[in-house]
């Protein structure tokens, strides 16, 4: 993000405190919510990514996610899930966290379950912390918002303005019950 992108970024935010709705561009477009003023690391690269690029515009599914979990195969739903409502504008996010004491020590090894094994496509951010004071910052936000994870993936839906609409347990299948409808209404 340029400095000037940044400033430019951090004036709507602060905008959008102040007014008590979201932050306009000058375009009109929404401005990125603070929910997602972080860059963060992909799993098992050096690339960062620009969460506001990638998620502008787009409604959110925000999940922590764990290798060695009974709800692991849950991966197979998610992507699922992100195939059929990419093209309508959702994006998942998975951040793989060893809060739970089910990820692997290894990003490699946990890249291998994500890309290899459930043949993941949507975006998964380098392992970090999802609870507490340590958590990144966009668990720190939804933290706030809808409260910490109380196991491996839990989902939060987040709408195109960055207003979180829902935290979804860890048992909440991807597909064919509230989660699904969820998205569906929010992409509508």
């Amino acid at each position: 993000m340029s400095p000037l992108r940044f400033i430019l970024a951090c004036a709507l935010g602060l905008g959008s405190l102040l007014l008590g709705g979201p932050a306009r561009a000058a375009d009109g477009e929404a401005a990125c919510p603070a929910l997602f003023q972080h860059e963060a690391r992909k799993l098992h690269s050096k690339e960062d990514v620009d969460l506001c690029a990638l998620t502008a515009g787009k409604v959110v599914l925000v999940v922590n996610t764990a290798s060695q979990c009974g709800f692991t195969p849950q991966f197979k739903g998610l992507e699922a899930l992100y195939k059929t409502y990419r093209d309508q504008g959702l994006v998942v996010l998975g951040f793989p966290s060893d809060a739970f004491r089910q990820e692997l020590d290894d990003e490699g090894a946990t890249a291998k379950v994500c890309y290899v094994n459930y043949g993941v496509t949507f975006p998964m951010m380098a392992t970090s912390p999802v609870r507490g004071p340590d958590a990144n910052p966009v668990f720190q936000a939804l933290n706030r918002a809808a409260g910490e994870p109380e196991w491996n993936f839990n989902k939060y839906l987040v709408n195109r303005d960055g207003e979180v609409l829902r935290h979804f347990p860890s048992s909440a299948k991807p597909r064919g019950g509230e989660l699904e409808a969820a998205v569906q209404a929010a992409l509508r």
